[in-house]
């Protein structure tokens, strides 16, 4: 670790707020097209353990055609924790310490979630009158809210965790994806130290 990133991290640690518990990330299909790319996410796990039990990674995806590729390439990356990894048509839950999303949208999730519902009130298992927050978040596929959310290269979050992000402190930078190193990384967690959460109030 360089002597920046030292300073970064020690004045973390120095800091009265605590680090984000739960770290996501949101990058898109070109970027892991680009050399190196997926080394970097490799880093990036290593790098976010160090301060949260829960990294989330969305991948955006323009063309339908890549998912099976790049999922088959994600489910045997090399990560610090257990990856689970899901793709735009599954509907079970990722409850690894590390979650790996491609291709699946927010909007796609909260509509499947909101199908299992009313699949389970047409069976008579649910009463319509009881359906809450919590009923639905236990049918998200990613069912935890971020607390920090990293986005690379654009202010955009590509249909990400809309439900769960409500609350989230979102950090938008500049550098692609393939220049991203754990100074980039630090500073998201510094910046997201010297913020004051207000949970919407």
């Amino acid at each position: 670790m360089g002597l920046y990133e030292r300073y970064l991290a020690l004045r973390i640690r120095r800091h009265e707020a605590e680090p984000p518990d739960h770290v996501a990330l949101v990058i898109t299909e070109r970027d892991l097209l680009e050399r190196g790319a997926y080394d970097t996410l490799t880093d990036f796990f290593e790098w976010a353990v160090e301060y949260a039990t829960r990294i989330t990674v969305y991948v955006s995806v323009l063309d339908a055609a890549a998912v099976p590729a790049l999922q088959r390439e994600l489910e045997t990356i090399d990560a610090p924790r257990p990856v689970a990894v899901r793709g735009p048509e599954d509907r079970a839950r990722a409850d690894a310490p590390i979650r790996i999303g491609i291709g699946l949208g927010g909007k796609h999730e909260f509509t499947s979630a909101v199908r299992t519902l009313a699949e389970r009130v047409d069976a008579g298992d649910l009463d319509p009158d009881e359906i809450d927050d919590e009923h639905v978040e236990d049918h998200l596929v990613f069912p935890s809210e971020p607390d920090l959310v990293i986005k690379t290269g654009a202010e955009r979050l590509s249909d990400f965790m809309i439900w769960q992000s409500v609350y989230s402190e979102l950090y938008f930078t500049d550098v692609n994806w393939r220049d991203f190193r754990k100074r980039d990384f630090l500073r998201a967690v510094r910046e997201y130290c010297n913020r004051s959460r207000r949970f919407g109030r």
